[in-house]
């Protein structure tokens, strides 16, 4: 590290009474365990400064000198090391953190959260290897969800449905009320599924065996291509329009309740046009897991593959 980013560190550090060094800032975190840390410092309601490690590739890796400390994100109170993610956590569960940053602890209520008969029988099968390990479920910010069987940890919340415990970290406890956990099982495999009505608008994704399905079934459905039209004169699912500029100007006069469903090769491009549109208000929004690939492996091989 050079002496130009030790004094920018050291300057940061003492300026300010508590900073965290990052991926992201403060209204967009880009990393899960950068994310955990905001939601514990935004509970507990100090005022913070951020610094942004990705914006700034030397701070990247001279704070993880200066530190002593191998990974991001990197908290400083008072000008002191406090620690990284996981340190906060157990600190703000003990109630330490607060004290350390003169914030009153808020009382945080446990979430209702509700297991179905299916996933309780599941999580019974589950349990008789799990040993001392509790029932956890855990949500950052990202809504990414931890469920499984682990450590109990100190300042845990414990909820009880179907006669199970379930252990919840304070920090997730907002995000994960009225929560439903299910255990589906079906032709494509099983496994649990987490309803979260906190959760934001998501792309979600669509195999082409379901969307067959529900092209058979009559479900109103509008079908867009993102692909080239030299890719479409290729091979196209038939009822797709090719997304230019008409089609645009059809789509964005849709009813934002409509469902849309997008495609492409391979799926990639048309995951970022379906989270473009998402963001223009559209509720349900699909990507064709595989794109038009997977739909000629799958349900239809007559439609050629490039």
């Amino acid at each position: 590290m050079n002496d130009q980013t030790r004094t920018q560190i050291e300057t940061t550090v003492k300026n300010n009474k508590v900073v965290l060094f990052m991926k992201g800032n403060r209204s967009f975190p880009q990393c899960g365990f950068s994310a955990t840390v905001i939601s514990i410092l935004n509970q507990l309601g100090p005022k913070y400064e951020t610094v942004n490690v990705l914006a700034e590739p030397a701070i990247r890796e001279g704070i993880k000198e200066f530190s002593q400390w191998p990974t991001i994100p990197q908290l400083y109170v008072d000008g002191e090391f406090v620690g990284g993610c996981d340190i906060i956590k157990t600190l703000h569960a003990s109630g330490e953190l607060a004290k350390l940053l003169g914030a009153e602890a808020q009382k945080v209520e446990p979430p209702k959260l509700t297991l179905t008969p299916s996933a309780a029988r599941a999580f019974e099968a589950a349990a008789a290897d799990a040993g001392s390990h509790v029932l956890r479920i855990e949500a950052n910010a990202q809504f990414q969800y931890d469920l499984l069987f682990a450590d109990k940890l100190p300042g845990d919340l414990i909820v009880t449905s179907q006669g199970r415990a379930i252990h919840v970290a304070p920090e997730s406890a907002r995000r994960l009320d009225g929560t439903v956990i299910d255990f589906i099982e079906g032709p494509d495999g099983s496994g649990f599924k987490i309803t979260n009505p906190n959760e934001p608008v998501k792309v979600k994704p669509l195999t082409p065996k379901a969307l067959k399905a529900m092209l058979d079934a009559g479900d109103k459905v509008e079908l867009f291509d993102v692909r080239t039209p030299e890719e479409h004169a290729i091979a196209s699912l038939a009822g797709a329009r090719l997304l230019d500029q008409p089609a645009q100007t059809y789509l964005l006069g849709l009813d934002r309740s409509t469902p849309i469903v997008f495609h492409c090769h391979h799926g990639g491009r048309s995951q970022a046009a379906a989270e473009h549109f998402l963001k223009q208000g559209f509720k349900t929004v699909y990507n064709l897991e595989g794109g038009l690939d997977a739909w000629s492996q799958t349900v239809d091989p007559s439609v050629p593959r490039y």
